[in-house]
């Protein structure tokens, strides 16, 4: 065998027992933010352990036949099977020791925004709301509309919704995993409702993405670092919906990030809401800052921190869907914004498991 992992698994092997062991404590699960960070370590290594198992099996059996091939001609005869299945399955190891994102099994605060476009981005962003919404709903995933200002035309000028699993056994299907390449710019080509003349349009809309943060310990904010202001919600047009100042809006002064909800008919509602926000936006800021700390760790290869990036192209006259990241293209634009995004978001997630794997070989 060229490589022996046996080394690097070791301490993942451990690690993988003291969770088990962990899971196992009643009191444990008195900390669901614990909890679940366990639970999806644990998800995690499992893949590692399963796959030493595989490779610790092929590589007894293989060394087993060359110890009696001298002496029986039936196990020469097998040992070059027995070789390959053990160099496959160590090929196989060795893919699944390449660190993956920490936080692939987590949910998700997303966000869409309106951008260039007046009414016609608006809409757009409604489109790509409803396009995520379905999605979550096929991947069996609930979702919580937290906060959305919508126009008069039905569009929308932002909105944030959580997402979440109902349950992760392995972290390459967590919610995170998927919805982490969607961040950037997503440009829409089409003739707007408002067009008279009939003339393709081009606008945008932006779309952001937040890991959400489990437990609100592992994001400390300084209650004297907000400054939180309340007021009356508002409508499209501006109208007040209201008779009581039971919106929100926080600002991390540090930071200079503000939250603003409104949905929730109390004031206390509003305020859980928007530190829910605020924590998973400090948390990606913390997340970026240390990748750009350093890049040659960065988790993602194309999941970029520069969120004026242009990432996508939806053309409604062509009924075309383009990733301009991967290269993916498709004439399903309808089927796509109907909520089947698996092609073009595995497209995302092929192309970053290439670059990591490239990456690992070269170190």
């Amino acid at each position: 065998m060229s490589t022996d992992p046996f080394g690097a698994v070791q301490p993942l092997l451990a690690e993988h027992a003291e969770i088990e062991a962990a899971l196992a404590d009643p009191t444990v699960h008195a900390d669901q933010g614990r909890a679940r960070r366990l639970g999806r370590r644990y998800a995690e290594l499992r893949h590692v352990v399963g796959a030493y198992r595989t490779w610790k099996q092929a590589d007894d059996d293989a060394e087993a036949a060359a110890e009696m091939a001298e002496l029986d001609p039936d196990f020469a005869a097998e040992l070059p099977s027995l070789q390959a299945a053990r160099d496959a399955a160590a090929e196989a190891l060795r893919t699944v020791l390449i660190p993956r994102d920490p936080d692939d099994g987590r949910d998700v605060i997303l966000e869409v925004k309106a951008g260039a476009g007046g009414e016609e981005s608006a809409l757009f962003a409604g489109d790509l709301l409803r396009m995520y919404l379905r999605y979550a709903e096929r991947k069996g995933w609930s979702t919580q509309v937290l906060e959305e200002t919508a126009t008069d035309l039905g569009g929308i000028k932002d909105a944030q919704v959580a997402i979440k699993a109902k349950s992760i056994q392995d972290p390459a299907e967590g919610v995170w995993a998927h919805l982490k390449y969607e961040g950037g710019v997503h440009r829409v080509q089409r003739v707007p409702v408002t067009e008279t003349q009939g003339r393709i349009h081009t606008s945008a809309a932006g779309v952001l993405v937040f890991p959400e943060v489990d437990d609100p310990g592992e994001v400390e904010i300084d209650p004297n670092d907000l400054k939180i202001d309340v007021y009356r919600s508002s409508g499209p047009g501006g109208q007040s919906v209201n008779t009581t100042d039971s919106a929100v809006r926080i600002t991390h002064l540090p930071t200079g990030i503000v939250v603003s909800m409104q949905n929730e008919k109390s004031q206390l509602q509003n305020r859980e809401q928007a530190m829910r926000v605020l924590r998973a936006r400090l948390l990606s800021a913390q997340q970026e800052a240390a990748a750009a700390e350093a890049a040659d760790l960065r988790r993602s290869q194309i999941r970029t921190v520069d969120r004026s990036e242009r990432i996508r192209t939806y053309n409604f006259p062509e009924n075309r869907i383009a990733d301009h990241r991967t290269g993916y293209k498709a004439y399903n634009l309808d089927v796509a914004l109907g909520g089947d995004l698996d092609a073009v978001i595995q497209s995302a997630i092929d192309h970053d498991e290439a670059a990591r794997l490239a990456a690992a070989a070269e170190s």
